[in-house]
C-alpha cells in the first residue's frame, strides 16, 4: 500500500498544477475587472498606478508563476515562521487580496473555525445518524421505520437548503424565539453561559446541514446493505450459526460500507468549502461567504486561492477513499 500512496501522491503533484492553470485561466477570462468599484472620479493616472500596485499589468503567465511561487514556497515557509520563530520568509511577498490588502492565508485562517465549527459539525451529526438509519432501514425494509426514513430522506434532499433555512427561522426564531436567526461570529465562549448561547446559535445552521447531508448518506447506505444483506456469503453465516448481531454488524455492515465511504469522503471537502448558500442564510462568517464575497469583489488571488485548496482537499480525499477500501475489503490488494 506504500508504494501505491507514494504513486498516488507524485500523479497528484501534475494534477494539481493542471488544475490551477485552469481555475487560473477561467479567472482571467472571467468579465469584471478588480478595480471595477473604484469611484469614477478617481483619474486614470492613478488607476494605472493602482494596476501596476496589484501586479495586474504584468502578462498571465508572469502573475501564475508569481502565485505559484507564492503559494508552494512563500506560505509554506511563513508558516514555519510562525511554528518556530524562524525568519526564512522575511520579506518574501505573500498572497494577498484584492479586496483588504490582507495575506489571503491570514483571512483563510480566521474564517476557518466557524466553518469547521457549523458545518464540520452539521457533517458529522449527518454522518451518525445517516449510518444507523441505513441499516436499519434496510434490515427493516418496508416497515413503518423504513417509509419514514424515506419520506424524510427525500424531503431532505429534494427541498433547498436556503429553503429549509428560511422556514426554520421563520419558525423558530421570529415565531417562538428559541434560537437567535444571525450567527454571532463575535461570541467568545469562556464560561457556561457563552457555551450555551453557542449551542443554541449553532442549531438551526446544523440541523440544515445535517438534515441535507443526512438524506443523501442514509439512500446510499440503505441501497449497499440491500445489496449485501441478499448474499450468498450472508446466508453462509447464518447457516453456520452465527448471530444475527454478528452477520449484520460485522459481516454485511462491512462490505455495506465500501462504497458509502467513497460518498462521505468526497463530502469531506465541503466542509472546508462551506454550505455557501447555508452560510450567506444564516450570516456565518466562513469561507463560503468570504468565497461569494471575493467573487462579487473580483478578489481573483482571493478566489484562486480558495478554489485551488478545494480541488487539493478532493484529490487528498479520493486518495484516502481509495486507501480505506484495501482497510474494509481484503480482496483489494495495491502492492
Amino acid at each position: 500500500m506504500f508504494q501505491y500512496t507514494l504513486r498516488r501522491l507524485l500523479i497528484a503533484i501534475p494534477t494539481l498544477l493542471i488544475i490551477s492553470l485552469v481555475i487560473f485561466l477561467l479567472l482571467e477570462a472571467a468579465p469584471g475587472d478588480p478595480l471595477g468599484q473604484v469611484p469614477l472620479t478617481v483619474p486614470p493616472e492613478v488607476k494605472a498606478k493602482m494596476r501596476t500596485a496589484l501586479g495586474l499589468d504584468a502578462a498571465w503567465y508572469v502573475r501564475y508563476f508569481l502565485w505559484l511561487k507564492q503559494m508552494f514556497v512563500v506560505e509554506p515557509m511563513h508558516l514555519i515562521d510562525t511554528l518556530f520563530g524562524t525568519h526564512m520568509a522575511e520579506g518574501a511577498q505573500r498572497v494577498i487580496s484584492f479586496q483588504s490588502r490582507q495575506p489571503v492565508m491570514d483571512i483563510i485562517a480566521e474564517r476557518l473555525p466557524q466553518t469547521l465549527t457549523v458545518v464540520g459539525s452539521a457533517y458529522v451529526v449527518g454522518v451518525l445518524i445517516a449510518v444507523p438509519i441505513g441499516i436499519i432501514s434496510a434490515y427493516r425494509q418496508y416497515s413503518w421505520f423504513d417509509n419514514l426514513g424515506t419520506f424524510i430522506s427525500m424531503v431532505g434532499f429534494s427541498v433547498p437548503t436556503f429553503f429549509t433555512g428560511v422556514a426554520l427561522i421563520i419558525i423558530f426564531a421570529v415565531q417562538l424565539k428559541w434560537f437567535p436567526s444571525v450567527y454571532d461570529t463575535t461570541l467568545q465562549v469562556t464560561d457556561w453561559a457563552s457555551f450555551k448561547e453557542q449551542i443554541r446559535q449553532m442549531v438551526m445552521p446544523v440541523t440544515v446541514l445535517a438534515l441535507y447531508n443526512a438524506a443523501q448518506i442514509s439512500r446510499f447506505m440503505r441501497s449497499s446493505m440491500l445489496d449485501n444483506l441478499g448474499q450468498d456469503y450472508v446466508r453462509t453465516a447464518r447457516a453456520k450459526g452465527l448471530t444475527e448481531k454478528v452477520v449484520v454488524l460485522v459481516h454485511v455492515l462491512r462490505n455495506s460500507l465500501i462504497p458509502v465511504i467513497t460518498v462521505i469522503a468526497l463530502g469531506v471537502p465541503q466542509i472546508f468549502g462551506g454550505a455557501i448558500i447555508t452560510e450567506q442564510v444564516f450570516k456565518v462568517n466562513g469561507l463560503g461567504q468570504q468565497l461569494i464575497l471575493s467573487i462579487h469583489a473580483n478578489d481573483l488571488p482571493m478566489v484562486m486561492t480558495l478554489t485551488f485548496i478545494f480541488a487539493t482537499l478532493i484529490v487528498t480525499f479520493n486518495l484516502i477513499a481509495d486507501l480505506l477500501y484495501g482497510i474494509l475489503d481484503p480482496r483489494i490488494r495495491y502492492d
